[in-house]
C-alpha cells in the first residue's frame, strides 16, 4: 500500500491563505499601527497607503470575515491554479487586486479591507472553464446575472459592505477568462470541467474603520 503525503499542492492559493491568516493574527497583537497596510486607502498619502493599493486583500475585519473569505478562495483556487499555472494566477491576483484599490481611491470615501473581491474573480473565472474563443458560456451568463446582478442590487444599500469590490472582481474574473480564451483556445477547450461553484459567504468590508466589523 503506497504511503499517503502531503503536498503543497497550490503554493500561489496555500502562500495567500497563510499570508492572510499571519497578518491577522498580527494585526490583533500588533494593533491599528501594522492594520494600516492592510486597507485600501481612501487617498495617498505616505508608504502605508502605496502599499494598501495591493495588501488589502490580506487584510480582515474579524476571523469570520477571514474564514468565510478563504473557505470560496481555498475551494476553487487550486482547481484555477492546476488549470492556468501558479504564475498566472498570481498576476491575476496582484491587478484584481491593484484595480480594486486604484477604484476604491478614485471613487470611495470609505477604506477597504478583505479578499472577497478575490473571491469574486475565482468564481466568475471558474464559471468560464470551458470557454472557447468567439463563444459566451451560458454559466458565465448565469453567474454574471446571480452573484453580479445582486451586487448591484445590494450597492444601493446603506452597510459596510464593498459591493464595488465584488463588481470589480467579478469583471476582472470574467476579463481574464476571455483574454485566455483568445489566447490559447486549444486549451480552453481540453479543459477539465470545474465542480459546482458556491458563493461568497462573506463581503468584502467597507469599515469605518481598519478594526470595525459589518
Amino acid at each position: 500500500m503506497a504511503k499517503l503525503r502531503i503536498t503543497y499542492n497550490a503554493p500561489v492559493v496555500l502562500t495567500f491563505a497563510l499570508a492572510a491568516v499571519a497578518v491577522q493574527i498580527l494585526s490583533q497583537v500588533i494593533g491599528l499601527g501594522f492594520v494600516r497596510y492592510f486597507v485600501a486607502p481612501t487617498h495617498l498619502d505616505g508608504a502605508a497607503s502605496y502599499l494598501g493599493l495591493v495588501t488589502h486583500i490580506l487584510g480582515h475585519a474579524n476571523w469570520d470575515h477571514l474564514l468565510s473569505n478563504f473557505t470560496i478562495i481555498l475551494l476553487i483556487g487550486p482547481i484555477l491554479e492546476e488549470r492556468h499555472g501558479s504564475a498566472a494566477l498570481a498576476v491575476m491576483i496582484v491587478i484584481t487586486a491593484l484595480v480594486t484599490g486604484l477604484i476604491n481611491v478614485t471613487f470611495s470615501s470609505h477604506p477597504l479591507l478583505g479578499a472577497s473581491g478575490i473571491a469574486f474573480m475565482f468564481v466568475v473565472l471558474a464559471s468560464m472553464a470551458n470557454i472557447r474563443h468567439g463563444e459566451v458560456p451560458l454559466t458565465f451568463i448565469a453567474i454574471a446575472l446571480l452573484f453580479l446582478g445582486r451586487e448591484v442590487v445590494n450597492s444601493f444599500r446603506d452597510d459596510n459592505v464593498s459591493q464595488m469590490a465584488h463588481l470589480v472582481g467579478g469583471a476582472t474574473g470574467g476579463l481574464f477568462g476571455f483574454l485566455g480564451a483568445k489566447r490559447d483556445p486549444k486549451a480552453a477547450k481540453a479543459a477539465k470541467p470545474l465542480p459546482p461553484l458556491v458563493a461568497p459567504a462573506q463581503p468584502a468590508r467597507r469599515p469605518g474603520s481598519p478594526t470595525d466589523a459589518a
